[in-house]
């Protein structure tokens, strides 16, 4: 079986925390639950879908905020205190942009009803294809060789083709 692709959910607030330190990053979905995280695997790939700044706040942010590898090893408990005790995963995360998802819903294959594109958001944690992943790499000027495409699969990073992002 192959690498997976995976989209994860969470406020920025709490990607941008996730992948703050590059040598110690970090997942965590469906609000620290530990089921979601043993689908993930080692070597697959995750990026980090933002649909507000702030847990359950109303201001739309809707960007792709970080893109990484998922480390080996098995999900853990990590106590955040306050009684707060989630699972998470490891993640290597490569540099990037954040990136809005609008000027990219008619590309992905995720999307399969243009009006209602959020609904699978809805999930926390969701698999999409190779060829969405690249293009959210595309969008997000990650460097594709970090993770794991061929060079030939994806642009290098600065390199968007002739999409021009909003």
């Amino acid at each position: 079986m192959g690498r997976k692709n995976w989209i994860a959910v969470a406020s920025a607030e709490h990607a941008r925390h996730g992948c703050a330190d590059p040598h110690k990053g970090f997942m965590q979905v469906c609000h620290g639950k530990c089921g979601p995280l043993k689908r993930v695997s080692a070597g697959d790939r995750v990026a980090y879908y933002s649909p507000s700044l702030t847990m359950g706040g109303k201001d739309k942010f809707q960007r792709f905020v970080s893109i990484g590898v998922v480390q080996a090893g098995e999900p853990y408990a990590f106590d955040m205190g306050g009684g707060f005790v989630p699972f998470r995963r490891d993640v290597a995360y490569v540099a990037t942009r954040e990136v809005s998802i609008l000027p990219w819903l008619d590309e992905f294959e995720f999307v399969e009803n243009r009006q209602h594109w959020g609904y699978k958001f809805r999930f926390g944690l969701f698999e999409v294809s190779e060829h969405d992943m690249r293009l959210v790499a595309r969008a997000m000027r990650a460097d594709g060789a970090m993770l794991g495409f061929d060079a030939s699969s994806i642009p290098a990073p600065g390199d968007t083709g002739s999409r021009v992002d909003a």
